[in-house]
């Protein structure tokens, strides 16, 4: 990478084009992760119903080598200083440990940048049992942690929009060590394969018994909406990071991310932001409403049309709007949040989708930890009410959720904040790669189009891992 120019806390470097080409370096070494934009060129769109790009998600991020992790499992959050091998555990909230940690990264003095280094990792589903009294019914079968963040001094940015990279970060050592793993060359990736076929590890009588059984709470007034999924799962060998890009050329989506990790993976093609902090301005877009897309252009814009004028799904979509308006106002001034956009339609490589937007300005005294914790986890994937819904997908759901729902994220050390819902997502532990699909409840929902919905979901995870079985 050839240098051509610095900024105060920024070492600009050529423009990569394919970021994945420089993460290819380090995607093999632990504590490596790669936020995604997949930002998609105008000449890749479809004709008719194009692709969705969003300059929100613009950006690239790169990091590697954390000087501190934080990794939470059962109620214990285990904190790592890399260099000093010093290790120490705490039962604290994880999210004020994140927010500890943060505070010891120098802070820039300019703020043209979205991101100069800190946070980065994920944010599992299963963390709301640190904020909320939840039931234990579903199996924890889970390998990867609640919660893997690492502090990170330094990252590379790079900005698709202007086509612009930075190594970015207020320790410029860092930023040098940074720059020089990014220039070694690609290791040796084993081959990856497929074993046996992603299946379903509940029968389609078990999920439609589900969806009747919320349903009958709904009508009884125990809840509006609950979001249902099911888990699938195959046996795999080798290196995913070949699944991950070839995953994010067939579904390229705006919130996609790679994360290596000890324990594993998370390979994740998400197309739903959660929240969104930049000079002081919230963000959040929720997903409800889904419709499958079809390669012939005539089809596609029906079905997009369909999805449009549903009234179920508009209404699914509205619900949850409420609930995430509810949840800012938790963190934002009053009288702030405004719905900008609602059941606007956005499609992607494999369904089309209802999208709203909503937008707030954060309290002055709040922090971007402050405002995740207290909208976790998002309103579209757990129901209304929150805590009601919750309860109900413990005691439906066979198995925890994991990273699943959770939300992958960076909180920067300029107070700024990018966060997915962590749908879409393949997790890989050992030899299994696992992953979820599901969808919204509500009072009439017809079962077997519920079921269907989730499998249109999951289709282009599952066209991704068929790519590489093994005949």
């Amino acid at each position: 990478m050839r240098k051509v120019g610095s900024i105060n806390y920024a070492e600009e470097i050529a423009y990569p084009g394919d970021s994945a080409t420089l993460f290819a370096v380090v995607a093999q070494t632990a504590w490596s992760f790669f936020l995604d934009s997949c930002y998609t060129p105008l000449q890749q769109q479809r004709e008719g119903c194009p692709l969705t790009i969003s300059p929100a998600s613009r950006y690239d991020i790169i990091v590697t080598s954390p000087q501190t992790t934080l990794v939470t499992r059962h109620g214990q959050t285990t904190v790592t200083d890399i260099a000093t091998g010093e290790v120490r555990t705490s039962r604290s909230n994880p999210f004020s440990l994140v927010a500890q940690q943060l505070q010891q990264l120098a802070k820039p003095k300019v703020d043209e940048l979205p991101f100069y280094g800190g946070a980065v990792g994920y944010f599992g589903y299963d963390l709301a049992r640190y904020l909320e009294r939840l039931p234990s019914v579903a199996r924890d079968d889970a390998i990867l942690p609640e919660m893997a963040i690492g502090i990170y001094p330094a990252a590379l940015l790079v900005d698709h929009l202007t086509q612009r990279a930075f190594v970015v970060g207020s320790d410029a050592a860092a930023r040098q060590q940074l720059l020089a793993r990014l220039q070694q060359a690609v290791p040796h990736y084993p081959d990856f394969s497929l074993l046996s076929p992603a299946v379903a590890e509940i029968s389609q009588a078990d999920y439609l018994a589900a969806v009747t059984k919320i349903k009958s709470y709904i009508y009884a007034g125990d809840c509006y909406q609950v979001n249902y999924a099911q888990r699938f799962s195959a046996a795999v060998r080798g290196d995913d990071w070949w699944l991950y890009r070839y995953l994010r050329q067939i579904n390229p989506a705006p919130y996609s991310a790679y994360l290596r990790l000890p324990q594993g993976a998370l390979l994740s093609a998400s197309p739903e932001q959660f929240l969104s902090l930049h000079r002081g301005r919230v963000v959040t877009r929720p997903i409800k409403g889904t419709a499958p897309r079809s390669a012939d252009s005539e089809t596609d814009q029906q079905l997009a049309a369909q999805l449009c004028q549903s009234v179920k799904d508009r209404a699914e979509n509205v619900m949850i709007v409420d609930l995430l308006r509810n949840d800012l106002g938790r963190s934002c001034h009053t009288g702030s949040v405004t719905l900008e956009q609602l059941c606007e339609l956005q499609s992607f490589a494999q369904v089309h989708h209802l999208v709203s937007t909503i937008s707030a300005e954060i309290a002055a005294d709040l922090s971007a930890l402050d405002l995740l914790q207290n909208a976790f986890p998002g309103g579209s994937i757990t129901g209304a009410p929150k805590i009601r819904a919750m309860e109900i997908i413990e005691q439906l759901e066979p198995t925890r959720r994991s990273a699943y729902c959770g939300s992958i994220a960076y909180i920067g050390v300029n107070g700024s904040m990018e966060s997915n819902i962590a749908i879409r997502t393949l997790l890989r532990e050992g030899d299994i790669v696992r992953y979820w699909v599901g969808g919204g409840i509500v009072a009439d929902s017809e079962p077997l189009a519920e079921y269907a919905e989730s499998l249109h979901k999951g289709a282009a995870l599952q066209q991704a891992l068929r790519h590489f079985l093994v005949s």
